[in-house]
């Protein structure tokens, strides 16, 4: 752990809140300008910009569901908390379960900067916050969930660590299958669309595969992509 310093006078750069060696590498947590940013090992993950298309992960995910009173939903990934919050604030969620390997990340909102945007969140009853590896995590649980809103990487194709791949993968997929509730619902996010994961998507058996995009200022869109297990 190391403390944070500050930019020279005048200066535009970005602060390092904290820097830690996690159980996967490097995190970071530095503040630019009014925006807090989490870097680990040297790739942006996300900041506190905007947060559309976190939301848009929940509410897509909701959407999708059918009218079963208080669906259990797993949000894997707690990043700046923008998926969280959003959850908490919708009465129609039962319980809320957050998937974060990162113990880091987890302080970080508990206690230090990111409390700010969490903090109602973690103190609502319906939620529990998980300290493990999402692949490990839905490869071994017992548990069952009613959605899986997703958001570890940049993207299937874009992965923070290599042993997120498998997550993407026909084994993966089945796993998250495994865990869902018939008629539950995959939800992805992605810095980019992806026809080769709803390809994958179909081919490992989900229905009603789509993709919802979230227009930004240069670039191409963040998606959710959407899927939906049988039954």
């Amino acid at each position: 752990m190391t403390t944070a310093y500050d930019s020279a006078p005048g200066s535009d750069s970005p602060v390092v809140l904290d820097r830690r060696e996690g159980p996967y590498g490097e995190v970071v947590l530095r503040r630019h300008g009014e925006l807090l940013q989490i870097i680990a090992n040297g790739c942006f993950l996300m900041d506190t910009s905007d947060g559309r298309s976190e939301r848009l992960l929940i509410d897509a995910a909701r959407a999708a569901l059918d009218s079963r009173p208080a669906p259990h939903v797993l949000i894997g990934g707690l990043g700046v908390g923008f998926s969280l919050a959003h959850a908490a604030a919708d009465p129609r969620w039962g319980r809320i379960t957050v998937v974060e390997r990162e113990p880091a990340i987890v302080e970080w909102h508990r206690s230090g900067p990111l409390s700010a945007l969490s903090a109602s969140a973690l103190a609502d009853p319906r939620t529990a916050i998980v300290e493990t590896d999402l692949v490990a995590f839905v490869n071994e649980t017992c548990a069952t969930f009613d959605a899986l809103c997703l958001d570890i990487d940049n993207g299937p194709g874009w992965t923070v660590t290599e042993g997120n791949d498998s997550l993407y993968s026909p084994a993966g997929l089945a796993s998250c299958a495994r865990v869902l509730r018939p008629g539950g619902v995959l939800a992805v996010w992605s810095a980019q669309p992806s026809p080769e994961f709803e390809r994958t998507l179909w081919n490992a058996g989900f229905q009603q595969v789509r993709t919802e995009e979230i227009p930004v200022a240069r670039g191409v869109p963040d998606v959710v992509h959407l899927a939906v297990r049988p039954g």
